[in-house]
Parts: structure tokens; C-alpha cells; sequence
């Protein structure tokens, strides 16, 4: 359970630094940095989901994708969010291609609602505890 709550501690610091990120106005250097706050917060996000898939409802995942699709099953994620997650993932994925102007500025426009659903995640999940 340690583990799992310097985890959760981890996300949540992480997900402090997205918002800060997204509040800025825009710039192209807060667009890149707000992007790069969004790919360690999701790495962290995703991990946090691994970790507590397994101690609290003894399920293994190995994926972010597979991570999300268990958290939906277990009610950490809403209905309606579930294909949000996924997408979120597919544009984790992309911003390996953030040189390129019009990914990294499609991206940087879902971060205001990506951020909304990873604190209500983190809510969610500490609220479980």
C-alpha cells in the first residue's frame, strides 16, 4: 500500500503541473512545455492505474490501454470517458511527432479536457482509499 501511495502522491504532483501548464497563456514554448507535462503525467497516470489494479483489485495490466479498460470495469473511470482515455493514449503516442505544427497544436487543445478527466481519476481514486 506504500508503494501505491507515493504513486498516488507522484500523479498528483504531476497533475498540478499540467494545470499550470494549460493556465498559461499561449505561447509556442508553453504549447511544447504544456505537451511534454502531458506525456510524463500520463506515464505517471497510467503506472498509478497498473499499481492500483493490482493491489486493490488483484488484476494485472500491462498497457495503458488495457489499464483503462479495467479501471472502466471498475468504475474508476465514468462511461462516457473510457474512449477519451483511449484517445488519450493515441496522443501520448503522437507526440513523438509535436515538431510537426498542426499534431502538436491538436494535441495541445485536448489538454484542457484531458486534464479534467485525470483529476477527476485522481479524485476517484482517493476517494477509494
Amino acid at each position: 500500500m506504500e508503494k501505491l501511495n507515493e504513486q498516488i502522491k507522484t500523479y498528483a504532483r504531476a497533475v498540478n503541473t499540467l494545470k499550470e501548464a494549460v493556465e498559461m497563456p499561449f505561447s509556442v514554448i508553453v504549447r511544447d512545455a504544456a505537451i511534454q507535462r502531458f506525456e510524463y503525467t500520463f506515464e505517471t497516470m497510467w503506472k498509478l492505474l497498473k499499481q492500483y489494479l493490482k493491489e486493490i483489485e488483484g488484476l494485472v495490466c500491462n498497457s495503458p490501454k488495457s489499464c483503462f479498460r479495467f479501471a472502466f470495469q471498475n468504475g474508476l473511470i465514468p462511461f462516457g470517458d473510457i474512449e477519451t482515455f483511449l484517445q488519450m493514449t493515441d496522443d501520448r503516442n503522437s507526440t513523438s511527432y509535436t515538431y510537426i505544427e498542426a499534431i502538436a497544436d491538436a494535441i495541445y487543445r485536448k489538454l484542457p479536457a484531458y486534464l479534467k478527466r485525470m483529476e477527476l481519476l485522481l479524485e476517484t481514486i482517493r476517494d477509494r482509499q
